[in-house]
C-alpha cells in the first residue's frame, strides 16, 4: 500500500501524522510512503531523515492526495484537502465530526473511507487513540489556565498555589476521565486546592484512590456544577461523550455570575466545548473574555508541544497503521471490531451513530456498510 503523509496546515499545527521511526516499520514490510517535503521540520525532522527511512518526498500535498491509497494525519482535513480526497480513499486521522457539518458534508460527498482517532475503542472500553492526545491536554490545560488568571492576561492575577499565608486558587474540573485526572496531577502539583467533579461513582472512586485527599470529588448535578463553579477561579472543561458534541453544562448564566477575572479551559472544543460561551480559538489568539472570565479555548492545544504530542500519538496509531496497511481496509476493519468503531464515513454513509444523530444524517451501521 502507498501511504501519504501531508504537511499539517491547520493554524500553528506542528505535529506530523507519522515520524521517521514509524516509516521505517512500513517501508521494511514493504509499504511505500509518500512525505510530502518539510512535514516534520515542526518536530525537528528534515526530509532527508524520512528518505533514510525509506519515503518518497513528494512536492506538495496535491501530489500526496493524488497517489495515495491511505492518507495518515493528525488533524481534520482542511477545506482545501477535502476537496482532494477521492471515492474508496482510506483517511486516519481525528475527524470530530459532531459538531463540523461542513466538514462532514465534505468527507460525505467524498465518498472516502474516513477513520477517526478519536472513536476507535478497544478491549477495556477506552479510546485509545484520543487518551494520548487527551493526556497532553489535560496537562497543558493547567498551564493554560495558569496563564489566563495572570493579570496581564486580564485574569484574577493569581497564582495558582499561593504562598505562605495566601490562599491557592480553587481548580474545579468538570469530567474525571483521562483529560480531568491529568489535569488533576498537573494542578495538584502546583499546590491549587482542586475539585473534580463527575457522574460515574467508579470514576471518582478511581480519582479518590489515585489522588486521596489531595483533591476533594463530587457527583457531578446541575446544583454541584453552579456551586463549584461559581467559587472556582479556574474551571477545566474535560467532559467527553465519544463522538458525539460535548454537553453544556456551564451555561452562560454561570459565567456570568463567575468571578471577575476568574478562568476557563474549554479541553473538550474539539467536540463543540462544554461551556455555553465557548468558541473554538487559535494559538495566535488563544483567549477571551465573556462578562470578565478569560475564556481559553483551542481546538488543538496539543499542537503547541508538538515533539511530545507527535511521539505519544505515533505510539499508539502505529499498530493499527500497519493492520490498515497490511490487509486493506475492508479485512482489517471487519477482522477488528475496535477498529471499525472508528469507521465515521465511507461510500457516502455515516457509520459513527452519535455523529449522524447529531448532524440528522442517516444512521448506516459500520457492518452494513462495508458489505
Amino acid at each position: 500500500m502507498l501511504i501519504g503523509v501531508p504537511t499539517e496546515i491547520k493554524n500553528h499545527e506542528y505535529r506530523v501524522g507519522m515520524v521517521p521511526a514509524s516509516v521505517r516499520e512500513l517501508t521494511q514490510r514493504g509499504h511505500q510512503v509518500l512525505v510530502q517535503t518539510g512535514a516534520g521540520l515542526g518536530i525537528g525532522f528534515a526530509d532527508s531523515e524520512y528518505q533514510a527511512a525509506g519515503a518518497d518526498i513528494a512536492s506538495d500535498a496535491a501530489s500526496v492526495f493524488a497517489t495515495s491509497d491511505m492518507i495518515v494525519k493528525v488533524k481534520e482535513p482542511q477545506a482545501v484537502e477535502r476537496a482532494m480526497l477521492r471515492e474508496g480513499q482510506i483517511l486516519f486521522t481525528y475527524l470530530h465530526l459532531a459538531p463540523d457539518p461542513e466538514q462532514t458534508t465534505d468527507l460525505v460527498d467524498s465518498k472516502a473511507v474516513c477513520i477517526a482517532y478519536e472513536t476507535v475503542t478497544d478491549n477495556t472500553g477506552g479510546l485509545p487513540l484520543l487518551a494520548p492526545m487527551s493526556e497532553v491536554a489535560g496537562r497543558m490545560s493547567i498551564q493554560a489556565g495558569a496563564q489566563a488568571l495572570e493579570r496581564s492576561r486580564k485574569g484574577r492575577g493569581m497564582l495558582l498555589g499561593g504562598v505562605p499565608g495566601v490562599e491557592p486558587a480553587k481548580v474545579v474540573i468538570i469530567g474525571g476521565g483521562m483529560v480531568g485526572a491529568n489535569a488533576a496531577q498537573m494542578a495538584i502539583g502546583t499546590g491549587a486546592n482542586v475539585v473534580i467533579l463527575d457522574r460515574s461513582i467508579p470514576v471518582l472512586r478511581r480519582l479518590n484512590a489515585q489522588f486521596g485527599n489531595a483533591i476533594t470529588t463530587v457527583y457531578s448535578t446541575t446544583e454541584a456544577i453552579e456551586k463549584h463553579v461559581l467559587d472556582a477561579d479556574l474551571v477545566i472543561g474535560g467532559v467527553l461523550i465519544p463522538g458525539a458534541a460535548a454537553p453544556k453544562l456551564v451555561t452562560a448564566e454561570h459565567i456570568r455570575d463567575m468571578k471577575n477575572g476568574a478562568a476557563i479551559v474549554d479541553v473538550a472544543i474539539d467536540q463543540g466545548g462544554c461551556i455555553e460561551t465557548s468558541v473554538a480559538t487559535t494559538h495566535d489568539e488563544p483567549t477571551y473574555v465573556v462578562d470578565g472570565v478569560v475564556h481559553y479555548c483551542v481546538a488543538n492545544m496539543p499542537g503547541a508541544v508538538p515533539l511530545t504530542s507527535t511521539f505519544a500519538l505515533n505510539n499508539a496509531t502505529l499498530p493499527y497503521i500497519i493492520e490498515l496497511a497490511d490487509k486493506g481496509y475492508k479485512r482489517a476493519l471487519t477482522e477488528n471490531s475496535h477498529l471499525m468503531n472508528g469507521l465515521n464515513v465511507i461510500n457516502g454513509q455515516i457509520t459513527c451513530e452519535s455523529v449522524a444523530t447529531a448532524l440528522n444524517y442517516p444512521f448506516v451501521p459500520a457492518k452494513q456498510a462495508l458489505s
